[in-house]
């Protein structure tokens, strides 16, 4: 009997050691799993920390492309469909150079979405892109209003908003720009007064054509240093400041196409002496036809038409060397000096229509032109601007004339309603 209890004995301890061995084992095999999964982890991790972006502006600007993509919602060209990965130079519309502060450091430093058709709006994050110097948006559905954290793109030297959707009062975060040098918002739903700072900054070509932009045109014109200012199609009123004659030393374009500015033509705008285009047609400009005029030596092309000017078309304006366009119908001027009797002579194409003028024709009615010649003359004094930028008389007979009633043929290059140009 003791010999059976010493052996039952003896398995019970060899089958419970056995268990044992096999509960150890399996034990450290979940432990081994566990350990080697910790590890995998911590080796993402750490590769990750170890291992961060080589170039933070392209992180960046990668962070800012990611969150625009995510506001777009219709791309039919599918412009944005290879916005995938970090890769953003090989985006397409995305254009990479060297950093200005550090030539050896790769950043993104011009976007050109031109005609892509895009709808969608503009995100904060574009802020990260802090090293754009061109943005292109010409031609397309971008909606909303201009994010104030535009205030961070100090490099950005053309802005080409043209052809959308934007609203909302002008967008003064461009003022901030201190860099910026092109700016076009032509075509768009921006609208109230323009802020007199606009006309401080070193611009050196403006187009804020066919907007809603109304008030006068701010009277501390001068400071700016553009060559090409575009106003056309907006509700300004009053009248053209005498300021103007501070741009006499850059400005080469001019056009104010039914803006419906009143009052006398200032003579300032003779001295203009660089000026190549100038258009105040479809306005409510009153008086006679400034003979500083006659100064404006480079001078293309000339479109007075569609105002109540009266008086003599002065000689000097038609000899003008360069003058290849010179429009001035539907007025009331009664009376051409010298060549400006046949300016064919000159090759010179002109449109003279709807005037006084004896002898010529297709002119108004003799009851239409008897009753203006009744009228008093235009005193220019009278009828000049106040200190708030409008005329005593700016509202008398002012016409609101829809840009789709001015014929493009007859616009200047610059204003006529085309997509905004486009650059490398």
């Amino acid at each position: 009997m003791a010999s059976n209890s010493s052996c039952h004995s003896l398995t019970t301890c060899v089958l419970f050691l056995f268990f044992l061995y096999l509960s150890c084992f399996f034990n450290n095999l979940n432990a081994k799993h566990s350990i080697t999964n910790i590890h995998k982890n911590q080796h993402r991790h750490n590769k990750h920390l170890r291992n961060p972006p080589l170039n933070l502006r392209l992180y960046r600007a990668f962070l800012a492309l990611q969150a625009w993509k995510h506001v777009i919602y219709s791309d039919p060209k599918n412009i944005t469909a290879n916005w995938v990965g970090p890769s953003v130079c090989n985006y397409t519309g995305i254009y990479c150079a060297p950093s200005l502060d550090d030539p050896k450091l790769t950043v993104v430093a011009g976007i050109d979405l031109n005609h892509a058709d895009i709808a969608g709006f503009l995100p904060e994050e574009l802020a990260f892109l802090s090293d754009l110097s061109l943005l292109h948006l010409n031609s397309n559905r971008f909606c909303g209003i201009i994010p104030k954290t535009f205030t961070n793109l100090t490099h950005l030297y053309e802005l080409d908003l043209s052809n959308n959707r934007f609203v909302g009062p002008f967008p003064s975060v461009v003022l901030s720009l201190s860099s910026l040098a092109y700016l076009d918002l032509r075509y768009n739903e921006f609208e109230g007064p323009l802020p007199p700072q606009l006309f401080d900054k070193p611009f050196d070509a403006f187009f804020l054509n066919n907007n809603r932009f109304t008030s006068s045109i701010p009277r501390n014109l001068g400071k700016s240093k553009a060559s090409v200012m575009v106003f056309a199609n907006n509700k300004f009123g009053g009248c053209l400041p005498e300021s103007i004659v501070n741009f006499a030393d850059t400005l080469e374009e001019l056009l104010l196409i039914n803006t419906s500015i009143s009052g006398c033509l200032p003579p300032q705008v003779g001295f203009l002496y660089k000026l190549r285009v100038l258009d105040v047609s479809f306005n409510n400009i009153v008086g006679p036809l400034p003979y500083s005029l006659a100064g404006l030596s480079h001078l293309e092309q000339l479109n007075l038409g569609h105002n109540m000017m009266t008086g003599i078309v002065p000689m000097g304006v038609c000899e003008l060397p360069n003058l290849v366009n010179f429009t001035f119908s539907y007025n009331f001027f009664c009376e051409e000096e010298g060549i400006c009797k046949n300016l064919t002579s000159k090759n010179i194409v002109f449109d003279d229509r709807r005037n006084c003028l004896p002898e010529k024709a297709l002119q108004r009615s003799e009851k239409e032109c008897s009753d203006k010649l009744k009228q008093p003359p235009v005193d220019c004094f009278e009828v000049c601007c106040d200190e708030g930028g409008f005329g005593k008389n700016a509202s008398a007979g002012s016409v609101a004339i829809p840009p789709s009633a001015i014929p493009v043929a007859a616009m200047p290059v610059s204003a006529a309603p085309l997509v905004a140009p486009s650059y490398p």
